[in-house]
């Protein structure tokens, strides 16, 4: 069988292809630029662990700026990733040939390295087999056996922590005990989930690799919910950033009309019309939130300005966005019928005013008015003529938002 790699950070290898074979290409940028990848947001699960390696020029991106972190990872290349990580790991074994692993292969050195410090060992016949991608659960028991680790506890009440732990391979169990107990493990998208015969990704192995060195105490622990055996950490806030679009609706009405001369700011709240998601799915805002805020109209344009958000479970927060401004017209003329204007419709203060004093009609009832405000009361505002140019709003369409600055939330 075959023993494991001992420490790999070169994970982050980018692969290019040399006579028709994969062969990696280190891009050995400097930390500021290789500290982010297009890829790989904030707040993919993954991003601390391979932006913490990619700031120690242990792995590198591809020339389009991305990481691809949901590549596997070939057994080739895990060898160069740990010679990256562990470049003074003692030798243990004296360095061979493998049969498959010709004198002018990429990796060959990588290979005879991780062999040479016990980190991984071949297969019977003499064979590495370099391209074949590498199970998670063979990456962990390269780590496990090249660091010297040993479980403390009997291996079947170690692995009792993985759901699927009946499908961890014999050859497996004591090294991956060993590695549960110093904490290398990292399962996502659920920590009770090992998965070990899945293919270990380019995000698997960046998180296996610098738990490993934090378990040998090179570098600082992170924190994260998914590294099996690590405490729970306190709620932290979750930061959305400003430019984030929030699209909405209003449940009220098809349309707002508003007179270009509104005395004062109109209150109005939206719905939230669809989950507001992280990149891995995690739901931030949920559909259905409420967002109060208020329209006013300036220069001919009216614009809604958020205050508040109300979360589903009846939270509230401080919120600031806004939505592009309106600016479409809608005339109304003497003798038109208020009914036609006002189906599906809402009104502002001063367009209700304007709308009866065109009209004739004084019966606008409270209800079709978004403040309440009696029309005889703003009547002054219209200074007669036949008709009223009114702002019109379609507000599922013209009202969505954008925040202007980050929104902080609680994490629940």
């Amino acid at each position: 069988m075959y023993s494991t790699v001992k420490s790999g950070l070169a994970l982050t290898l980018a692969l290019g292809t040399i006579a028709g074979a994969a062969a990696p290409m280190i891009m050995v940028a400097p930390a500021s630029a290789q500290a982010a990848f297009s890829d790989v947001a904030s707040d993919n699960w993954a991003s601390p662990f391979i932006q913490e390696l990619a700031s120690r020029n242990i792995i590198a991106g591809f020339p389009d700026g991305t990481f691809r972190p949901n590549d596997p990872v070939t057994r080739a290349q895990f060898a160069a990733i740990l010679l990256k990580a562990f470049p003074n790991a003692p030798r243990v074994n004296t360095p061979i040939n493998f049969s498959d692993v010709p004198s002018n292969y990429w990796g060959l050195q990588a290979i005879r390295n991780a062999y040479a410090t016990g980190f991984l060992a071949g297969f019977p016949g003499g064979t590495f087999r370099p391209n074949d991608n590498i199970p998670r659960a063979q990456a962990l028991v390269s780590l496990s056996n090249g660091l010297r680790y040993a479980s403390t506890q009997p291996a079947d009440s170690v692995l009792q922590v993985y759901t699927d732990a009946s499908n961890i391979p014999g050859y497996a169990r004591n090294s991956i005990a060993a590695a549960t107990e110093r904490r290398i493990v990292v399962n996502y998208p659920d920590v009770r989930f090992l998965n070990p015969n899945q293919v270990a990704t380019r995000a698997d192995v960046a998180a296996f690799v610098y738990q490993a060195l934090v378990s040998s105490g090179q570098v600082a622990a992170i924190q994260s919910p998914y590294i099996v055996g690590q405490a729970p950490t306190q709620p932290q806030a979750i930061n959305i950033p400003a430019g984030t679009a929030i699209p909405v609706r209003y449940d009220r009405a098809d349309k707002i009309l508003l007179a270009k001369n509104e005395p004062q700011p109109t209150p109005v709240t939206l719905t939230v019309a669809q989950n507001i998601v992280t990149s891995d799915g995690t739901v931030l805002i949920p559909s259905g939130s409420q967002i109060a805020g208020q329209l006013t109209v300036s220069q001919g344009a009216a614009q809604f300005t958020a205050s508040e958000l109300i979360l589903a479970n009846g939270q509230r927060v401080a919120i600031a966005a806004t939505s592009d401004p309106i600016t479409t017209t809608e005339t109304v003329r003497r003798g038109a019928s208020t009914g036609t204007i006002l189906k599906d419709a809402v009104l502002g203060s001063a367009a209700a005013a304007g709308i009866s004093a065109v009209t004739g009609d004084r019966n606008i009832r409270a209800e079709e008015v978004l403040i309440g405000t009696g029309v005889g009361a703003l009547a002054g505002l219209i200074f007669g003529g036949d008709r009223v140019d009114l702002i019109s709003i379609r507000p599922n369409s013209d009202l969505n938002l954008r925040l202007t600055s980050a929104l902080t939330l609680p994490r629940s």
